[in-house]
């Protein structure tokens, strides 16, 4: 026999192992804390050797377009969420639509038969689990939150791996799950940090305002947050006195938002006036956003907090209250409060006096803020994204 031509033959066929194309299936709720999160696990995948295909199942919402410029093609599943509380929707929901939602799950997976499955949990992802599970697809699932989300509790048992990004959230999963925790902290885009990170002076300058001084972010994701702005309205004569005010409205909130701040400020002087700048929403320019920020204030959701941390600035967290999301963004914000990165304030107890009061402390003292900015660094996971990608190829290379 001639062993050099079944040498040969064995790296021929390693070759072909190597740009074999793996198929990743993504599913998770349509929200920004679902979607972002997989997107910035599949830009992590660009880096890889691997011939990859990357497919989305699930409810997508307004992030279709946006899934899709990422390279994951995406499949619309029914979603069935279960509300945890008296609605009527559920008696259509659940025994209609969530049968519906399973049946299209086992039918696509089946077409598709992808190599392993990651779900951020979320309506929508339940059925999905189910059916790879159903065909022996390995699963990882991750959850975002302190407090994690029905879907993940029901797709645990299922999972090969759980991903967490707060400590506390490892409590909320049965005990026979326990060794396939691991803490990452919540997967962030890797674009938001490509390219050249501006000197916070020239980030200021960027967008209109004098390096100098004091610059608050005030941030409440794609969508904004109303009580938000209509408070910052509220105050933003007082809050321009002293400080430079950079805040994102929402799409939707834009251009209500624009007038009356027009109003409410048009007996101010013009460079008080100037000082109060407002965008509907940070594409691009979010990381240039961030890193002009002195202090930024925003929502809970576990995305803003570890892009926030990740660019380690103090923040003031004001969560959506228990009524309007169940207390997922009220757990948030004080486990990572308890870091010294940030301070929370509650919706409820969000006057002028008590805002007014903490913004001054702050400012008043540097040291503070110094402290906290080196909390909120220590608290960040910036390589969550690639070590899930890289835990996904492992779990395939296990299944072969």
């Amino acid at each position: 026999m001639n062993f050099d031509i079944v040498s040969n033959f064995d790296i021929r066929i390693s070759d072909f192992k190597i740009f074999m194309s793996i198929k990743i299936l993504f599913t998770g709720g349509g929200t920004g804390g679902h979607i972002y999160p997989i997107i910035a696990i599949a830009e992590e995948f660009k880096n890889f050797k691997e011939e990859i295909e990357l497919y989305y199942f699930g409810a997508p919402g307004t992030f279709r377009k946006i899934l899709e410029e990422n390279g994951i093609r995406v499949s619309k599943i029914i979603s069935a969420k279960l509300r945890r509380y008296f609605d009527v929707r559920n008696f259509i929901e659940i025994p209609i639509l969530l049968p519906l939602s399973i049946i299209q799950a086992f039918w696509k997976v089946f077409w598709l038969m992808p190599d392993v499955l990651f779900s951020k949990g979320g309506p929508g992802s339940l059925p999905v689990v189910l059916a790879c599970w159903f065909y022996r697809v390995p699963i990882i699932i991750h959850d975002s939150d302190a407090v994690p989300g029905l879907a993940n509790k029901l797709a645990a048992k299922y999972a090969k791996r759980i991903g967490i990004s707060f400590e506390s959230a490892a409590d909320f999963f049965p005990e026979k799950t326990k060794n396939k925790i691991a803490l990452l902290g919540n997967p962030i885009r890797r674009s938001l940090f490509e390219g050249e990170i501006l000197e916070q002076g020239t980030a200021k300058k960027i967008f209109g305002f004098n390096p100098e001084k004091p610059l608050i972010l005030i941030i409440g994701g794609s969508q904004g947050a109303a009580a938000i702005n209509d408070f910052m309205l509220e105050i933003s004569g007082e809050l321009t006195k002293d400080w430079q005010i950079l805040h994102q409205t929402g799409f939707k909130n834009f251009e209500s938002v624009r007038k009356e701040s027009g109003m409410v400020l048009k007996n101010y002087p013009e460079e008080q006036r100037a000082r109060y700048k407002i965008v509907s929403y940070f594409e691009k320019d979010l990381k240039d956003a961030y890193t002009a920020a002195d202090l930024v204030i925003s929502r809970a959701s576990s995305g803003s907090i570890f892009e926030i941390s990740a660019f380690g600035k103090p923040s003031i967290l004001i969560p959506l209250p228990s009524e309007v999301v169940g207390v997922h963004q009220i757990k948030n914000a004080y486990e990572y409060a308890k870091t010294g990165a940030a301070i929370v304030v509650e919706q409820e107890n969000l006057t002028p006096n008590v805002f007014m009061a903490q913004i001054k402390k702050l400012f008043s003292e540097p040291e503070k803020l110094k402290i906290m900015s080196e909390a909120a660094k220590n608290f960040s996971k910036p390589e969550a994204a690639k070590i899930i990608a890289e835990e996904i190829i492992k779990l395939k290379q296990k299944a072969d």
